[in-house]
């Protein structure tokens, strides 16, 4: 049985594989934000849960909204800010009586769907959340790359490529919360998206309430969605030409707009050096379940 914990910033999920990747149980609890000590028992406390439901012991894979720093073995990068500095695997390690396998949630997202999602059997799947912020991950045979610098697949704090004169404006008009300016996802994050519609039409709305707007064919609706779109596009055509994945998979709120994929691999092309694009771009099978069900895949078959 494999264990995955997804830990966010408002709620931490658990999930009970078998090892053919059948649900056996699932619950999830409150963050006891900005306390750190608190949110470690908490996850003790689930994973324990989880195994006296199901009368197993299990592997523990778990997801945070962050990296371990392979050189001070720490926390960082996280926005649950209570998290950083922290040896969150060593003090579950200790607590649980086990390893933990600890990745990004983006690069649990890429697991998920490499190992039965939209990705099953391909080598190589970049995954992308476009949700509140935007991040990304990458599965290599179906195990989360994570890199020398515990940094693989942050490709939303790269800049925006192939800027054109308004997105050079808005470079400096929205600084990223990291501390630079003009990161890919202060463009295509579904908050970028809601900050475009309103500069574009001085209304503050949320993504939800601008794709009806679009739905009733309003024209700076739809405007901000295909200057959206565009971005998305540049920003994944830059992944084909480092990488060149086998599939991207979409994750995040914005995945769920469904004519995303229909336009974006379309719009790739034109940024693909070469001109030569067909790389799938699917919505993440398993939705909003992916991420707690990748870090239960942190720990593949072979082990």
């Amino acid at each position: 049985m494999r264990i995955g914990i997804d830990l966010g910033g408002t709620k931490i999920e658990v999930i009970a594989l078998s090892d053919q990747g059948q649900e056996l149980f699932r619950h999830r609890v409150n963050t006891p934000r900005d306390d750190y000590g608190a949110t470690v028992q908490a996850i003790v406390d689930l994973v324990h849960l989880a195994e006296e439901k199901t009368g197993q012991q299990g592997t523990v894979g778990l997801g945070i909204p962050g990296t371990i720093s392979p050189y001070t073995q720490r926390v960082k990068n996280a926005n649950s800010t209570w998290l950083n500095g922290q040896p969150l695997d060593k003090d579950l390690a200790q607590a649980l009586n086990r390893d933990v396998r600890i990745a990004n949630d983006a690069n649990c997202l890429a697991v998920s769907e490499a190992v039965d999602g939209a990705g099953a059997g391909k080598p190589l799947v970049f995954a992308v959340i476009i949700g509140t912020g935007s991040g990304a991950g990458v599965a290599i045979n179906g195990e989360s790359r994570i890199g020398g610098n515990g940094n693989a697949g942050e490709w939303g704090h790269n800049p925006l490529p192939w800027m054109d004169e308004d997105e050079l404006r808005y470079r400096a008009e929205v600084p990223c919360y990291c501390g630079l300016q003009g990161c890919i996802e202060t463009f295509v994050s579904g908050t970028g998206f809601a900050i475009d519609y309103q500069r574009l039409s001085g209304n503050a709305l949320k993504g939800a309430e601008i794709i009806k707007l679009i739905e009733q064919q309003d024209p700076v609706a739809e405007l901000a969605m295909r200057r959206y779109e565009m971005r998305l596009a540049k920003s994944l055509a830059q992944v084909v030409n480092l990488l060149d994945p086998d599939v991207i998979v979409l994750g995040g709120g914005m995945s769920n707009n469904d004519r995303l994929y229909q336009t974006v691999p379309t719009l790739m092309k034109q940024w693909v050096f070469g001109r030569e694009c067909e790389t799938p771009v699917l919505k993440a099978v398993h939705g909003d379940s992916s991420g707690v069900r990748g870090a239960a895949w942190l720990w593949p078959l072979k082990d």
